[in-house]
């Protein structure tokens, strides 16, 4: 009987563990997602070659719209939302390079492990207290940011 209940404790505590780790892991990527994670770019004027029946729905990109980067149509240099991101046609889709770790300050540019697209450059996040595990993510004074988080013990 004692082994039967040792054995159940064991099994019940690895189920805990692994469910731990996966919450997680879901989190960690759900913040990653999370600074980008609106489906549209509003653009900060509108674009006067890309028709639309209304001027709201022209001021209007979705994010991965298909570009022609030869062309430079609708997303060569635009600004959005409210300057915070800058559209350029990288392999055929709108990207922002300011924030697109793939696309960081310029088509093709990718940033490397541990690193974020902070205002159009790849940023260490993993121990800079301005921008601890994303961009813009400032520790308070004294405290430290280490692994991306703020006065992580």
């Amino acid at each position: 009987m004692a082994t039967c209940v040792l054995k159940l404790t064991t099994i019940l505590s690895l189920v805990l563990l692994i469910i731990i780790i996966f919450h997680s892991q879901s989190s960690i990527s759900a913040d990653i997602e999370e600074e980008d994670g609106d489906d549209y770019y509003i653009l900060d004027s509108p674009v006067p070659q890309f028709r639309s029946r209304s001027r709201f729905l022209a001021s209007i990109i979705k994010k991965g719209t298909h570009c022609n980067p030869i062309t430079k149509n609708i997303c060569n240099g635009i600004s959005a939302n409210n300057g915070t991101s800058l559209l350029y046609c990288c392999k055929k889709h709108c990207r922002n390079i300011l924030g697109d770790r793939n696309n960081c300050g310029r088509c093709r540019n990718k940033c490397g492990f541990g690193e974020r697209c902070c205002q159009g450059k790849c940023t260490k996040v993993l121990r800079n207290v301005g921008h601890c595990g994303k961009c813009n993510k400032k520790c308070s004074p004294g405290i430290k940011c280490e692994n991306g988080y703020c006065g992580y013990a």
